[in-house]
């Protein structure tokens, strides 16, 4: 047993998807080119029927049919603070939008918390299904995302929370 991984094709693109074989959990969702994006490494194999519920409900999320994701994660990624940070970016609902201060409020850091805040969000490792992409700035600007400015304003756009180059107050 080891790492497997599959591949989805999606309207950001290419869905690499991989997670852990014998859980059966996912341990990453990443697009191409992503900044610290997940790369297929000596060892893992590819399993091309691999997380089936995974690409049912992303296929769902593209079709306008799921707003939320009900998926297994593989355990032990990430740090205790960065677990607490994504556990926040899964309470943001589907359409909405909410700022980083809002998120280090969630996990009880104030002040200069915020920047730890958007490095942990920063190395969320399921894109897309956890939707860190739903976090922008205080002035309602678009603010960083591993997969590319684009695809966040995309996916925000897709959601109903972005429209014309702001939010819409959603959220």
């Amino acid at each position: 047993m080891g790492t497997v991984y599959t591949r989805f094709e999606s309207p950001l693109g290419e869905l690499l998807l991989a997670g852990d074989e014998a859980s059966g959990g996912l341990l990453s969702v990443s697009v191409p080119e992503q900044k610290g994006g997940t790369v297929v490494l000596a060892g893992w194999r590819e399993a091309p029927d691999a997380f089936a519920e995974a690409r049912a409900q992303l296929s769902a999320y593209f079709a306008g049919r799921l707003t939320r994701f009900e998926l297994p994660f593989a355990p032990g990624a990430g740090t205790e603070f960065q677990r607490r940070v994504w556990a926040a970016l899964e309470e943001i609902p589907y359409g909405g939008t909410v700022s980083y201060g809002w998120v280090a409020e969630r996990v009880g850091v104030a002040g200069a918390g915020v920047r730890a805040v958007g490095t942990a969000i920063g190395r969320n490792p399921l894109l897309v299904v956890r939707p860190c992409h739903r976090v922008i700035g205080a002035d309602g600007s678009l603010r960083g995302y591993a997969g590319g400015p684009e695809r966040k304003e995309k996916l925000l756009t897709f959601e109903g929370a972005w429209a014309g180059g702001r939010a819409t107050g959603r959220g």
